[in-house]
């Protein structure tokens, strides 16, 4: 299996398996994606001092990730950082991770692909 591929599936199982447990959630009490009841959300990701450490390091995180994939974007030109930093936010950082490594993989290959050819 190519990297390319392996990022695309680890992107869709990673979109998909937490997304699952949140429609499950935005069926159950009506805040559709975690987004439509705020204080809910927020009342919930800060419940208790384990599920504040695990929030506090996903902030972290993705704060580390957009400006990584930035840096990183601006370097192999990668044009398609709204729509990584669209699904990191919308879907989560567990998808949103390897899909901007599988479209930075696309791009590499398609680089040494026009290498090749000249």
């Amino acid at each position: 299996m190519s990297k390319s591929r392996l990022y695309l599936l680890l992107a869709i199982v990673g979109f998909i398996a937490p997304n699952i447990l949140v429609f499950m959630e935005s069926i159950e009490t009506r805040n559709i994606l975690l987004y439509s009841n705020p204080l809910a959300t927020i009342e919930g990701m800060f419940a208790n001092r384990i599920s504040t450490i695990f929030m506090i390091d996903l902030f972290f995180t993705v704060v580390v990730f957009f400006i990584w994939t930035y840096l990183d974007g601006k370097k192999y030109g990668n044009k398609n950082l709204e729509q990584v930093w669209f699904l990191t936010l919308l879907l989560g950082l567990a998808g949103g991770f390897p899909f901007y490594l599988y479209l930075k993989e696309k791009a590499l290959v398609a680089t040494d692909r026009r290498k090749c050819e000249n």
